[in-house]
């Protein structure tokens, strides 16, 4: 059964090995995520080359995605590894400190000690530590600790309402563009990005290092929610990433946002990816919690493009069988999400000739109840402003250019097919996109599908007719 909503898993030394990642794609990974705040390029390079193998070997079109590490806001090592900090102990957070120990720790993010001052609260390792702020002295941050609790190497630091001045993106960041330009991946999520202009600067080095991936702006800093809507106008797409984010602006606060995001998203033709904790007990359970279950239905129901896969995927136990929990926990909600095209149509604005081909064919095949619309697209646009609306008709996208066929993985009820010759005239391509549909058990002789495509075919941006077909029924093409 076709699942609209796309799975994104995170690739790690529990899924590297070639027989596993093939159990996870059948079982219904849509996008793998390479995250770079981990090993090195020459392993980015090895595991984007196994997932093409892979998806090649099983028949599905994979993405891939590269996520940037961003600025790292952490505390530095321990003598030991870890401490235990008590509640009402002081504590220093010293950015000269090389080797940290019950009473003070260093610092990766130097500049820490300018961003925060008396009353500052700071929470460490996704809050389970929360430090107040009593005073800042040169390097040393004085603090007492609110909430105490272990406290290991690296673990992460956020500023209670934002204000961090850390830059989104740093200099291995940029290295790490051009390793995923080289990778030829789809897309690249930029981390703790707090503006529009931190989206562009990602897309112009992207260009810059010859790739083509979409950008996705990950949402995780008070400053970001403050910027969503010209964050999203500059990125191709958002991703809802609720641990910094949850610690940032207070765990009530992000469902509604939740919701605000993916719609705001939608609105706006961009992509939207759900992420963090979506399955966190699968890591060492074979099943999940019923709270997780709920979570993933809400995401699905929310209209979010994607549901992601971190720890569960690339460290946890159970890797294949949490992206089969998944994908049937969508599939269930899939059957009780609303279509509602009539309302949401009435407010579309209808600015090109391309988008107005698109709505249209969503639209006709609402009403007349059709098997399937096909869009013939040469860059995946066509399929993304179909993908918006729900109307209750699978969208299959065909396109003779590969890389538009592992960007459409991560579209919202959009099947991407390859087209592996271009027809020379209109004619031929409805008879290819009828034989494809025929071929892939997807119609067959009699039904009816909505076709749109292009003329003159091959142009970017030139979808501009719609034809109502009865497969089997071969008409020459009029307009």
């Amino acid at each position: 059964m076709f699942r609209d909503t796309k799975i994104v898993a995170t690739l790690g030394p529990a899924s590297s090995d070639a027989t596993v990642l093939e159990r996870m794609i059948r079982a219904g990974v849509d996008v793998v995520r390479l995250n770079f705040s981990h090993g090195k390029p020459e392993d980015h390079v090895a595991r984007a080359q196994l997932v093409r193998e892979v998806a090649a070997r099983v028949g599905r079109p994979v993405g891939i995605l590269a996520d940037l590490q961003g600025p790292k806001i952490r505390v530095g090592k321990f003598a030991d590894g870890k401490i235990w900090l008590e509640n009402g102990q002081p504590f220093i957070l010293d950015a000269k400190c090389e080797v940290g120990d019950s009473g003070r720790v260093g610092l990766d993010y130097k500049d820490l000690p300018r961003d925060v001052s008396a009353r500052s609260v700071l929470l460490l390792d996704d809050g389970r530590v929360v430090l107040d702020v009593e005073r800042v002295v040169g390097s040393e941050i004085f603090t007492v600790v609110r909430h105490g609790g272990e406290l290991s190497d690296n673990k992460g630091i956020n500023r209670q309402g934002g204000g961090l001045s850390a830059h989104a993106l740093t200099a291995k960041d940029m290295d790490d563009i051009r390793t995923a330009a080289t990778i030829g991946v789809d897309f690249v999520a930029v981390s703790f990005p707090k503006s529009a202009a931190d989206m562009y600067m990602a897309k112009q080095l992207i260009h810059a290092a010859g790739g083509h991936a979409h950008t996705i702006a990950k949402i995780e800093r008070v400053e970001a929610v403050a910027a969503l809507e010209e964050i999203i106008v500059a990125s191709d797409g958002i991703m809802v990433a609720r641990g910094d984010l949850a610690v940032e602006v207070g765990d009530a606060a992000v469902p509604a946002l939740q919701k605000r995001m993916i719609r705001l998203a939608r609105e706006k033709n961009k992509l939207a990816i759900t992420a963090t904790q979506m399955m966190e007990s699968m890591i060492l359970s074979p099943t999940p919690t019923r709270a997780e279950v709920s979570d993933v239905a809400n995401a699905v129901l929310d209209g979010t493009d994607a549901v992601m896969l971190s720890a569960e995927t690339a460290a946890g136990r159970y890797p294949v069988e949490t992206v089969e929990a998944m994908a049937r926990i969508c599939l269930e909600a899939e059957k009780s999400a609303e279509v509602t095209l009539d309302s949401e149509f009435l407010n579309q604005v209808f600015t090109r000739i391309d988008q107005t081909i698109s709505l249209a064919a969503i639209w006709t095949a609402h009403h007349l109840k059709v098997k399937a619309i096909a869009a013939l697209t040469e860059t995946g646009a066509t399929a993304l402003w179909m993908s918006r609306l729900n109307c209750g008709v699978p969208v299959y996208a065909l396109t003779p250019q590969p890389e538009a066929v592992t960007k459409m993985a991560l579209y919202r009820a959009v099947f991407p097919l390859f087209m592996t010759q271009r027809p020379a005239t209109r004619d031929e391509l409805l008879h290819d996109a009828e034989q494809l549909l025929m071929n892939e058990g997807i119609v067959e002789k009699g039904d009816l599908i909505v076709l749109s495509a292009g003329d003159p075919m091959g142009t970017s941006g030139g979808t501009n007719t719609l034809k109502i077909v009865r497969v089997g029924d071969q008409q020459p093409w009029t307009n």
